[in-house]
C-alpha cells in the first residue's frame, strides 16, 4: 500500500495519528474543507495555505461535468489546475447523483446533468478513470447512498450494490497501477447495526487504504447516528484511517473522533459563512442581526484568526448587509480558521488525556443536536 497511518496517542477509541502518502503528510483528526468545483468557495489556495489546510475535497460529480476531467488532466490534475500542494481527496459524485433521481442498476447510475441536461453514466469503473484523470491522492469507490429513513429493503439493497461497486472499483483501481493514488471504501447500512457491521466487514474484505463511513448525517436522528457509527468502527482495521462522510458540526466531530474517526469533511462552515452565520465559542451567532451593527468587538474574541484579529463585528456585519463581496470571504475565513482551531484542541486533549473534558465543554455550547443557536435566533439552515 502506498498510504501509511500511524498512530501517536490514544484516549479511549479516540487517536492523533499522521497519514502519509507519496504526496507527503497529514495530521489527524483531520477536518477537510470542501472544495467542490475545485475551490472552496470565496477562498484560494493561497487562503487556505495560511489557513493550515492540509487536505481539501473535490466533486467529482461536478468536476467531471465542469470543466471536465480531461481539461484538469490536461493542467496535471487538481494539484496544477488549482496550483494547490496538498492532499485531495475526492468523492465518487455519487451522493449528488442519487439526490437527482438517477435510474440506476447494477452497471451504475444514468443522471441528467443539472448544467445542461445531457444525460451521464457513471459506473463504477468510470468513477475511478475520473478521478485517476483528477490525479486525487485519495479517491472514493462509487457507493449507494439511499436517505433517511429509508424502508429496510431500500437500505439493504444499497448494502449489496455498495459491495458489489466496492469490488469492481477496486480491480479497476488496480489496473491503473498508480502506486502515488489511494482508494477509499464506503459503508454503508443506514442506521441498521447489523447491516453496518455487515457492510463494514465486506468492504474490508475488498481491501482499501482507508475506509469511509458513508450514508450518515443525512436525516437521521442524532441519538441513530452514533450507534449505526459504532457498529461500523468496530469491524474496520486500527491501521488504517477512518473517515466519516459529510461531518462538521463541533459536537458531531468531537463524538465522532471520541469512537474512533480520524477524517471528515462538511460545507457547514463554508454555507453557515456564506449566510453570515458564525461558529464561535458562545455558539452560532447571526451576523444579521441589529444588535451587531454598532458592536465593536471581533466575531469570537476567543479566536486567534486573521478576520478576528482586525476587524469588528459591526463592520462585517456592513459588509454583509451591503452584499460586498468581501463580507463572504472573510466569514468563510473565519469559520474554517475556527473549524481547523477547534480540530488542534481536539488533538492536544487527546494527547492530554481530557478528551471528555473537551466534550462536556463543547456539548455545554452546542447542544445535543449540535446547533449552537446563540440567543440571537437561528441561523439558515446548513441546505441554504
Amino acid at each position: 500500500m502506498s498510504l501509511a497511518f500511524t498512530v501517536e496517542a490514544t484516549c479511549g477509541a479516540a487517536r492523533t495519528g499522521r497519514v502519509t502518502t507519496a504526496r507527503g503528510t497529514f495530521a489527524t483528526p483531520c477536518f477537510m474543507p470542501v472544495g467542490t468545483r475545485g475551490a472552496v468557495r470565496t477562498l484560494s489556495s493561497a487562503d487556505l495555505e495560511a489557513l493550515g489546510a492540509e487536505v481539501v475535497l473535490g466533486n467529482t460529480y461536478h468536476l467531471m461535468l465542469r470543466p471536465g476531467a480531461d481539461v484538469v488532466a490536461a493542467f496535471g490534475g487538481l494539484h496544477g489546475f488549482a496550483d494547490w500542494h496538498g492532499h485531495v481527496l475526492t468523492d465518487s459524485g455519487g451522493y449528488q447523483i442519487f439526490s437527482l433521481g438517477p435510474k440506476v442498476d447494477d452497471e451504475g447510475a444514468t443522471f441528467v446533468s443539472t448544467y445542461d441536461g445531457s444525460t451521464h453514466h457513471l459506473s463504477p469503473e468510470r468513477a475511478v478513470e475520473v478521478q485517476v484523470a483528477l490525479g486525487s491522492d485519495i479517491q472514493m469507490v462509487l457507493d449507494v447512498c439511499p436517505p433517511l429513513p429509508s424502508p429496510p429493503d431500500v437500505v439493504r439493497s444499497a448494502v449489496e450494490r455498495t459491495a458489489l461497486w466496492a469490488e469492481r472499483a477496486r480491480k479497476a483501481f488496480l489496473a491503473h497501477g498508480r502506486d502515488d493514488l489511494n482508494q477509499f471504501g464506503i459503508v454503508q447500512g443506514g442506521v441498521d447495526l447489523d447491516l453496518r457491521a455487515e457492510s463494514a466487514r465486506r468492504t474490508v474484505a475488498v481491501g482499501f487504504e482507508g475506509y469511509a463511513v458513508g450514508g450518515l448525517s443525512v436525516g437521521e436522528e442524532r441519538s441513530q447516528t452514533m450507534p449505526a457509527l459504532e457498529a461500523a468502527v468496530a469491524e474496520l482495521p486500527a491501521d488504517r484511517p477512518r473517515y466519516f462522510m459529510g461531518l462538521g458540526d463541533p459536537l458531531g466531530i468531537v463524538d465522532a473522533v471520541a469512537r474512533g474517526v480520524d477524517m471528515f469533511d462538511c460545507v457547514l462552515p463554508t454555507r453557515l459563512a456564506r449566510h453570515g452565520t458564525l461558529l464561535t465559542s458562545e455558539g452560532r451567532i447571526n451576523l444579521r442581526n441589529a444588535r451587531f451593527a454598532t458592536d465593536p468587538r471581533p466575531l469570537d474574541p476567543a479566536c486567534g484568526c486573521p478576520v478576528c484579529a482586525r476587524w469588528s463585528r459591526g463592520y462585517l456585519r456592513h459588509l454583509l448587509t451591503t452584499a460586498e463581496p468581501t463580507a463572504p470571504r472573510l466569514l468563510t475565513l473565519h469559520n474554517v480558521a475556527w473549524t481547523f482551531a477547534l480540530v488542534e484542541r481536539i488533538r492536544a486533549a487527546i494527547a492530554a488525556g481530557t478528551l471528555d473534558e473537551l466534550r462536556a465543554e463543547v456539548a455545554a455550547v452546542w447542544g445535543r443536536d449540535g446547533a449552537g443557536r446563540a440567543p440571537d435566533g437561528p441561523g439558515p439552515g446548513d441546505g441554504g
